[in-house]
């Protein structure tokens, strides 16, 4: 499949364009496009990843749908034939990269939950034995299970960074009885998605969730469980006191740590085999967890 870098090269005038993906706000529900952007350090880079859009999208659909009965979603289809004009003309290239969802009354809180000991937690961890106010038994090493996965939220920034915020902060943002449901919910989806991955032999270390609300209803909106949104490892290659491989985009970041590049635009151009490599990290996590979706959505892939 042809890699797509903007609904632009289409024709289309997308409203919003963030890093990865393309909104149109179509009145009470949105179109959602996931091209094969992607972004280091906050840099979108000039070259695509092919295939990356709809493994990502493909990704989050088979989890919505496998979490149907627990919460409700944002999804309308995610047949390009049932698109409205002018989008279901271009089908062939928008099918498995794009959603038409509901549109939500978002909470301005991302839900995080970690249920290993990595990134930004391993850092706080040396220093004093928290994770984001959480106190942490003594003595746990990189890559460590957590002895209960622990919900450290952060703010939902449209700008700038996302910082990390204490549950009191959430209660005072969205009300008690709205943070407690976003609070377990996300628990219950992480302890889900966990069990799911682990039969597959993949760890699922941390991810985050978006929530809103549609028709009076707390939904789960935007991508879940996807590699953009978590840290995925191979159970085989996990050992804890070491940085375990992950199915996302580090080997990007890897390759441009090498470069004398200050992670400012322009970007540098990307080698065609850490584009590959990249691809393929993307597609063989996704060929793991949910085979049978792949195999639906071969078609545009």
């Amino acid at each position: 499949m042809t890699a797509l870098r903007s609904t632009r090269d289409l024709g289309l005038q997308p409203g919003y364009e963030g890093k990865v993906r393309d909104m149109f706000d179509l009145g009470d529900r949105f179109l959602i496009v996931t091209t094969d952007r992607i972004s280091a350090f906050d840099v979108i880079m000039n070259d695509l990843v092919p295939d990356r859009g709809t493994v990502l999208n493909v990704m989050s659909l088979a989890w919505m749908n496998r979490f149907a009965d627990l919460i409700p979603n944002h999804m309308i289809t995610a047949d390009p034939q049932e698109f409205p004009e002018p989008f279901s003309g271009h089908a062939r290239l928008l099918g498995g990269r794009s959603v038409l969802v509901k549109k939500a009354e978002r909470f301005p809180v991302e839900c995080i939950v970690r249920g290993y000991l990595a990134g930004s937690g391993w850092k706080s961890y040396q220093k004093d034995r928290t994770v984001c106010g959480h106190e942490l038994p003594a003595g746990l090493r990189l890559a460590d299970q957590l002895p209960e996965p622990i919900f450290t939220p952060s703010t939902k920034e449209d700008e700038g960074h996302d910082e990390n915020i204490p549950y009191e902060t959430v209660v005072e943002l969205i009300g008690p009885e709205h943070a407690a449901t976003l609070r377990d919910i996300s628990l219950r989806l992480y302890r889900e998605g966990a069990a799911h991955a682990l039969a597959h032999g993949v760890i699922l270390a941390d991810t985050k969730f978006e929530f809103g609300i549609i028709d009076g209803q707390v939904t789960l909106i935007d991508e879940i469980l996807t590699p953009d949104s978590s840290r995925f490892w191979p159970a085989d290659r996990h050992h804890p006191g070491q940085e375990p491989p992950s199915w996302d985009k580090q080997i990007l970041r890897n390759h441009l740590e090498t470069l004398d590049w200050d992670h400012e635009p322009p970007p540098p151009e990307l080698p065609a085999e850490i584009l590959e490599r990249t691809a393929l990290r993307y597609t063989e996590v996704l060929n793991i967890l949910f085979p049978d979706e792949s195999e639906n959505w071969r078609q545009y892939l």
